[in-house]
Parts: C-alpha cells; structure tokens; sequence
C-alpha cells in the first residue's frame, strides 16, 4: 500500500532526528520542510508549531514531538533530561522519587548516544552508556557517558535510534515520533485542518503552550484531539483493540460528545477500540482482591489543559497501543497504526464533501 509505505519512510526519517525533552529546536525545523512541502502553512511560537491547511477549524489534533534523552549538567556528567526540563532536579524537595529513578536507572545501560546543538541539529559526537546512579548527596539520578567527555553543560544528548520492523510491528522510540509522523503525513492525504506539535510533554509543561495558543487564537474549543501513544505491558492485551480511547485522566473528565464521536467512527469503520481508564480500573479492582498497590489512570496533555484551563479547552484522546514503554523497543502494530490514520482522515473528514464552508476558517 503506497500510502503506509510513504509513513513507514516519514518515521524511518523522523526517529533519526533527535528531539530530547528541552531540546526540540532543530526537530521543529525538519518538521518545518516536512509539512511545508506538505502544502501547510506552518508558523512557530514557543514551544509549539502550528500547520494549517485550507481550513484550519475543520479539525484540530496535537501531538508533542519531545522525546526523552540526557543533558549535560558538568564535566562528563549527564542527566535524565525531563527532570531537568520539569524543574525536578533540584534540593527543595521537588526531586523526582526514588520509585521512579530506580526504575529508569537499568533502562538504558549500554545504550548508544548522540550529542547535537539543540538549534541546528548539529553533531557534537557520539558516545555509549555506561553506567547511571542516584547520588545520594542531591538524590538525582546521574548517567556516566563514555566518548562525550569533551561537552559542556547545556548540551543535549539523545538516545541514538532507528525504526525497526519485523513481524507486523514498528519498533523504536515510538514515543511520540510515532503519532507526529502520522500528523504529518495526513497533509499528504488531503487534511486541512490544524496539527499542532508541542514541547516538553514529557516534563507536564506542553499544555501551557497549547494553551497560549488558543487563548490568543482560537478561542474556545471542545474539539481538540490530542495523540500519542499508550502502554500495555504485553503484546496479547496491547492487541486486544487497535485503538484506545480515554473518557479521562487523572487531571479531569475529557469531553464526553468528542470521546463519543470517536467512539461512534470506530463502530462505522470497523476500528476495535479500548477505553484506557477503563482498563486500569478494572487491573485496580483485582489488584486491590489481591491486596496489591493500585496504579494511577494516567496523566495526558488532554487531561492537563482542561484542568488548567477550567474547560476553556477540551476535547478527548485517541491513541496508539505499544509496549515497551520509555525504552527503545517500544513497539506498536502496522495494523494499528493503518486504524488509526483512517479514523483521523474520518474524524476530519477527509475526503467527504462538505454542505457549506467552515464558518471559522481563518
């Protein structure tokens, strides 16, 4: 199908350019030519960009385009970057917790590594993982790096990836290169309406930009659609649906008319669905028969907006499953991924005759 051919050769160039958390300049310059020879019409703001096409109301989908990494902090001393980035490596009691460093500490042992200039994308050298600890003195989590010793602080270091596919799946640092590309690659396929690719997802800080926007923009809207990818600790219960769907998160309840439009386009195209929040309350339910911790219903960029915004934004999610979450063999189903751009070609529709202009086209 030359059409999902064209997005495996979009990702396949996307997933090379770095885009640590922080650091996202010299992606949004790819992204930039990509769309442009798209036909979009793409203009930078802080931390986000924004294409638009013929009618930029007629739909509005977000993805953010950080992807996580390290940052040199001092001599041949590295950290994990959205820490950084969130303001969470500090000693006033904001650190991040000893939970979450231990589990990324063993993550990415023997990784290969990239440093750029975070404006230009340029090379500054290339290095391997050797080993990561949390200093007990700043209760910080720290990476030794071998080869970069020549960097200065203020230097981005990405993870150095490349896409993989066998067996029906794309496999990589899915997370969020996946669902940007498919965002860029609907203006190949006749969308017209407004993609916005946002920064810092991966610190909590990209709603803030989203935000801006509209406020100064588009007003209010219950229509926007943020996507990305979705963790399932198995390849048998992430195949269980093709999509997934959330009616919330732990911020806020999402718009329950967009989440039900989304809902009703699967039905119509024979597009398997799960509801996130759904899932993990039922995994909650027997958890707690078994007297085991409970886990969090998850915090997205959607959830984050509304919340902050007091529902001056809203709208719903729509999401790829993967595995392999935060690695770099996160992996999601070409089947998946086929589903999930026919129903945002739907949801925009793409293709299907419109009555009358859009009231709003700017």
């Amino acid at each position: 199908m030359p059409q999902q051919e064209q997005l495996t050769d979009l990702l396949k160039s996307l997933i090379r350019q770095p885009s640590v958390v922080g650091s996202e300049h010299s992606f949004f310059r790819v992204l930039q030519r990509e769309l442009e020879e798209r036909g979009a019409k793409v203009t930078w703001y802080e931390g986000l960009l924004v294409a638009q096409g013929n009618r930029p109301s007629s739909a509005f989908f977000s993805a953010h385009i950080d992807r996580h990494g390290l940052i040199c902090t001092g001599p041949n001393e590295f950290q994990y970057a959205a820490f950084v980035a969130g303001n969470r490596s500090d000693l006033l009691g904001n650190s991040v917790s000893e939970k979450l460093m231990m589990k990324i500490v063993d993550r990415f042992k023997a990784v290969e590594v990239m440093a750029y200039e975070p404006w230009s994308g340029a090379y500054r050298g290339k290095g391997v993982i050797t080993n990561a600890y949390v200093c007990e003195f700043r209760s910080n989590l720290i990476f030794e790096v071998d080869g970069l010793e020549h960097l200065v602080a203020g230097t981005p270091v990405a993870f150095s990836d490349r896409l993989s596919i066998r067996d029906d799946l794309f496999s990589g640092q899915l997370d969020n290169v996946l669902t940007a590309a498919h965002l860029v690659h609907l203006y190949s396929l006749g969308f017209q309406g407004t993609a916005f690719f946002t920064a810092q997802e991966e610190s909590g800080s990209s709603w803030r930009f989203l935000l801006e926007w509209f406020r100064r923009f588009g007003g209010a809207t219950d229509r926007l659609v943020v996507v990305d990818t979705s963790p399932y600790p198995d390849r048998e219960s992430a195949d269980q649906q093709d999509v997934i769907l959330r009616r919330r998160d732990a911020n806020a309840a999402f718009n329950p008319e967009t989440t039900d439009r989304l809902e009703r386009l699967c039905l119509e195209l024979g597009i398997s669905y799960g509801f996130k929040d759904a899932y993990i309350e039922e995994k909650n339910l027997q958890a707690a028969k078994l007297g085991k911790e409970a886990q969090s219903i998850g915090s997205t960029e959607m959830g984050r907006i509304i919340a902050a915004s007091n529902g001056f934004v809203q709208g719903t999610t729509l999401q790829i499953p993967t595995t392999g979450y935060h690695t770099m063999e996160e992996s999601a189903s070409q089947k998946s991924c086929e589903a999930f751009t026919r129903l945002l070609l739907r949801l925009a529709k793409v293709g299907i005759a419109h009555d009358q202009a859009d009231k709003n086209s700017r």
